[in-house]
């Protein structure tokens, strides 16, 4: 054989072998561990979509009440009727065109019904609903991404499940405190403003407190709420006791500002240097909240979290697009409130299912085993083949040792090739270093085969370079059929498999990929290299 095509052939060989330790090693930095390796928080959680009903008819109604407030259009009330149904009633009914009008701009595509002169019933129809419930699951699943991202956690997993994707499975390696991230991804961040309404008689608004219990509160109405409002609780912590009570305020129903309508939040200080947290609004919501703060001067007005009064500040002059929480906050908690803000409220109320943690002790109780393992068959594999095939045996372990080091450098080079496929992560993960263990033997396999059909063709009396070639040639079609069919089977683990199932049928695929190259070719060059030096060779150590 020539040996310029030969010289080639090893120069690709340690192109590869170059690339592949240049992007696999040290594996340590450049190979993401999965979660059971580096521990970590996995967390399942259901969405629950009748919650985004709810979700979507309370916003629904701001809309509605702020959009016949923009057109200086009076009503008394907007309740909900059911749990996909708004009534408003106490519109003007000479200004019915004009209603319709708002109602057109706001939920064009809901069943629009007259009762009453000034009252109307508008409902969601069964489409709708169905395509809420959907956008709920999507909107949540992005959000709660955005959270995540915002955190730097490394190598997230963040997917839907389950067979309308109403599941979300969460995979955090490396998170230090769990806790803090289960509250910051079930908390749905929902900031209102809401205006106050005054029982009969106070004068004294800006001072006023609510009561302590709901009857005093709807006692102090004559025991019947007005129909536009509402009561909320805020919960107070005495400085000099620690003692909690809970002042329940009546707001309208109707907010002024929702969640949806910031544009920004971040973490800042309060007037005494204490954290708080500060937020812009959209020009639209600015607008809407320069018209209410400068009809409340000299009232108060709730600012809401997640249906809570966190505190009710005296207006004092008109606010167009920015304002300031504060409600005793420490730092994070500032931080993960502002984080939350930004990233908008949840749709929906999301129950976490299911989770568990893994610490970074056991991770590495894990790595430790697997080296172990995987140390031990390598001794035994390295072993059998070169006491069973001498010389011939050293050039399969030599395939062997370069197997390994391509499926690691396929690992590291992975997110550069295939950054957008979620599916080809590449993560480490426990299943995997199984993975890689069988892939070990799967590569043996192949020389085996091979140095079989050199043998046989030796018997039959043969020439070394003749039965090298029938050997491989031979050996190759029952290689590849092997491999294709695991391949397959693997790839299927891959698409549908989750967590360590997609772990270990990745790392499968990889090493048998290598498998073939370092078995079919390298192995060959490494005959063709020492028969190359004999002009006639007569034995083959086999």
């Amino acid at each position: 054989m020539s040996k310029s095509p030969l010289l080639w052939k090893f120069v690709a060989i340690f192109v590869v072998i170059g690339a592949a330790l240049a992007f696999g090693f040290p594996p340590q930095k450049r190979i993401n561990l999965g979660l059971d390796l580096r521990g970590g928080a996995h967390i399942l959680m259901q969405v629950q979509t009748g919650a985004a009903l709810k979700y979507q008819l309370d916003l629904t109604q701001n809309w509605i009440g702020n959009g016949l407030k923009e057109a200086n259009l009076s009503y008394d009330s907007i309740l909900s009727t059911g749990e996909a149904t708004l009534e408003i009633r106490g519109t003007d009914p000479s200004q019915s065109a004009a209603v319709r009008e708002v109602f057109d701009s706001v939920i064009n595509s809901w069943s629009i019904t007259t009762l009453d002169p000034g009252d109307w019933r508008v409902t969601m129809q069964a489409d709708q609903r169905v395509s809420y419930e959907q956008t709920a699951i999507d909107t949540t699943l992005n959000r709660l991404r955005e959270r995540i991202d915002a955190l730097g956690v490394a190598e997230p997993l963040v997917q839907k499940q389950g067979v309308r994707g109403e599941r979300i499975l969460v995979q955090l390696p490396g998170v230090e405190d769990p806790d803090r991230i289960k509250r910051l991804l079930v908390a749905p961040a929902n900031l209102e403003w809401k205006a106050v309404t005054y029982p009969p008689g106070v004068t004294n608004t800006s001072d006023w407190l609510p009561p302590d219990t709901e009857e005093i509160a709807i006692a102090r109405f004559g025991g019947q709420l007005p129909d536009d409002t509402q009561l909320f609780p805020q919960e107070r912590v005495s400085g000099f006791d620690d003692s909690r009570t809970v002042l329940w305020w009546p707001l309208k129903r109707v907010s002024v500002i929702a969640g949806s309508d910031l544009q920004t939040a971040f973490r800042s200080s309060g007037e005494w240097g204490d954290a708080a947290v500060s937020f812009q609004l959209t020009q639209e919501a600015g607008k809407r909240f320069e018209k209410a703060t400068r009809e409340n001067i000299g009232r108060k007005m709730a600012i809401l979290l997640d249906g809570k009064v966190i505190s009710a500040p005296v207006i004092r002059g008109q606010i167009r697009d920015s304002g300031v929480i504060e409600g005793g906050f420490t730092t994070t908690t500032a931080e993960d409130l502002a984080l939350s803000l930004r990233s908008g409220a949840l749709p929906t109320k999301i129950d976490i299912i299911e989770e568990r943690t893994v610490g970074p002790s056991l991770g590495m109780d894990s790595i430790k085993a697997g080296l172990w393992a995987g140390g031990v068959g390598f001794a035994g594999v390295l072993l059998f083949m070169v006491g069973y095939y001498r010389l011939s045996g050293v050039n399969a372990v030599a395939a062997l040792v370069l197997n390994m080091v391509l499926v690691f450098g396929t690992l590291g080079a992975l997110p550069f090739l295939f950054s957008g496929v979620t599916t080809l992560r590449a993560t480490l993960t426990l299943p995997g270093i199984a993975g890689l263990i069988l892939t070990m033997g799967l590569a043996v396999d192949a020389n085996v085969l091979i140095f079989e059909r050199i043998r046989e063709e030796l018997n039959l009396g043969k020439t070394v370079r003749s039965a090298v070639d029938q050997g491989f040639g031979k050996a190759f079609k029952t290689i590849l059929d092997c491999n294709i069919t695991t391949v397959i089977a693997a790839f299927f683990l891959a698409m549908y498999g989750t967590g360590p199932v997609r772990g270990f049928a990745v790392t499968l695929i990889i090493g048998l990929a290598a498998s073939m190259f370092t078995a079919v070719f390298v192995s060959r060059q490494l005959f063709e290299l020492v028969l190359s030096r004999k002009a006639r060779a007569e034995s083959l150590s086999i």
